[in-house]
């Protein structure tokens, strides 16, 4: 269960606009990562890094700083495999938020 801390970690990382735009379209499907034999494992909305940053005019270290708050905000996952490394949305963490703003706006109607 995500406690007020982790909530507020997640917003803040998704605050920053870069952070948000990765995001959405990392949960979206909105990049599509070359198929190769090292996505074996990894569902088909995963991406790698390199396709990520080839939509945005960063360097690929300061891409990689955005996943990094991303994954540290528990709402990316990230796999390593080979020369690759593939980033997924941490759907369990999304529908407990999700759950908590349905819950708010349940009490809200509630009590009105």
């Amino acid at each position: 269960m995500l406690n007020q801390e982790a909530k507020v970690k997640i917003f803040k990382a998704l605050g920053n606009e870069t952070r948000f735009s990765i995001f959405k379209n990392i949960f979206t499907g909105g990049y599509a990562c070359s198929i190769d034999n090292t996505k074996q494992d990894i569902i088909a909305q995963a991406t790698c890094v390199t396709t990520i940053a080839e939509h945005f005019d960063f360097a690929l270290p300061t891409i990689s700083r955005h996943l990094k708050e991303l994954k540290d905000a528990d709402i990316i996952t990230m796999t390593k495999k080979g020369n690759k490394i593939y980033i997924e949305p941490n759907i369990d963490v999304v529908k407990e938020l999700s759950s908590c703003f349905t819950l708010m706006v349940d009490n809200y109607e509630k009590n009105r």
